[in-house]
C-alpha cells in the first residue's frame, strides 16, 4: 500500500505537491497530469477530474484513463469529492454526505475496462456493486469529519445523470420517487471502474442546491452552485487531508485482498479456466 488519490478539487491541496506526471495509458490521456505529494508521511496522488481550469464536461471526462492512471501509479484508495443537488428536505445546502449506494443514469460513457480495448483487461467481468462504496474507507471519511466537528450525513443514494444539463422538474421528482438523496454528474462510472481496477473507493459529497423539485427554492443554476461550493469547499479539503492521515494509520492488506477475490470470482475467463483445469 503506497498511495492515495484525492479526486476533483486538488488546487486546494497544492502545498503538499512535490512533482507532476503525464500519465497517458491504454485508455488515452487522463483529465490532468498526476500530482504526486505527501501528507504526514502518506504518499498521495492528486488528479483534477474535470481538468485544469474545469475544461471537461461530465460526459467528456475520460474516466477509464483517470482510474487506470491511478492504478498504474500504485494507488490503493480513491477519495473522491463531488458537488450535488439535494433531493430531500433532510439534506440542506452545504451539507456533507458520504453516500453508500448509487443509481447510474448515464448513457454516453464507457462503464467498464473489459471491452477489448486493452490486453490488460481481457475477457468479461461482471463486477458486483454491493457494497457500492468501500465501507471502511467511507467510515474513515465520517470519522475525519466528526473529528473536525463538521456535520456530516452517513449514507445516502446518489444518482448520476448524464449532464451537462440539469434535470427537468419531472425528472427531478422522478429521481426523488426512486429513493435518491443526491443527484450529480460524475460518480458513475468512476466508482464502478475503481472497483474493477481493485481500488478502494469512497466519496464525500456536498449539497449545493435543491435541483428544481423544491417549490420554495430557486431552480439550480451553475453560478449559484459555485457560490455554495466556494463557501464550504474548505470543509471537504480538511476532511480529505484528515482522512489521508487516518488511512495511513491502518493496515489495508486484507481489504485489498478481498477486492482481488471479488474480481477472480466474477471474471468469466478466470472462472472457466479454473473449472476446466481444477
Amino acid at each position: 500500500m503506497t498511495k492515495y488519490l484525492i479526486s476533483r478539487h486538488n488546487k486546494y491541496c497544492y502545498s503538499s505537491i512535490t512533482n507532476r506526471e503525464n500519465a497517458k495509458n491504454d485508455f488515452g490521456y487522463p483529465s490532468s497530469d498526476l500530482y504526486h505529494g505527501c501528507i504526514d508521511g502518506v504518499d498521495i496522488v492528486l488528479l483534477a477530474r474535470h481538468g485544469a481550469g474545469h475544461v471537461f464536461s461530465p460526459t467528456g471526462v475520460n474516466y477509464r484513463a483517470n482510474i487506470e492512471a491511478l492504478r498504474l501509479a500504485d494507488c490503493t484508495h480513491i477519495l473522491a469529492s463531488t458537488a450535488c443537488g439535494s433531493l430531500t428536505e433532510s439534506i440542506g445546502k452545504g451539507q456533507l454526505v458520504v453516500p453508500d449506494s448509487f443509481i447510474d443514469r448515464t448513457i454516453s460513457r464507457k462503464g467498464t475496462f473489459y471491452d477489448g480495448t486493452s490486453i490488460k483487461y481481457n475477457g468479461v467481468c461482471h463486477i458486483p456493486m454491493e457494497p457500492a462504496f468501500d465501507p471502511r474507507t467511507s467510515e474513515i471519511l465520517l470519522q475525519a469529519a466528526k473529528k473536525l466537528g463538521y456535520n456530516i450525513r452517513k449514507g445516502g443514494t446518489i444518482i448520476t445523470i448524464e449532464g451537462p444539463r440539469f434535470s427537468s422538474k419531472a425528472e427531478s421528482n422522478a429521481l426523488r420517487l426512486w429513493g435518491g438523496h443526491l443527484v450529480n454528474m460524475t460518480i458513475c462510472p468512476e466508482v464502478i471502474l475503481a472497483k474493477e481496477a481493485g481500488l478502494l473507493y469512497a466519496a464525500i459529497a456536498m449539497a449545493t442546491d435543491y435541483d428544481c423539485w423544491k417549490e420554495c427554492e430557486d431552480n439550480v443554476h451553475a453560478a449559484d452552485v459555485l457560490v455554495v461550493f466556494k463557501q464550504n469547499v474548505h470543509k471537504i479539503v480538511n476532511v480529505l487531508l484528515e482522512a489521508v492521515k487516518l488511512i495511513g494509520c491502518g493496515d489495508w492488506e486484507q481489504d485489498i485482498f478481498k477486492l482481488k477475490v471479488i474480481f477472480v470470482r466474477n471474471h468469466l475467463c478466470i472462472q472457466i479456466i479454473w473449472r476446466y483445469f481444477f
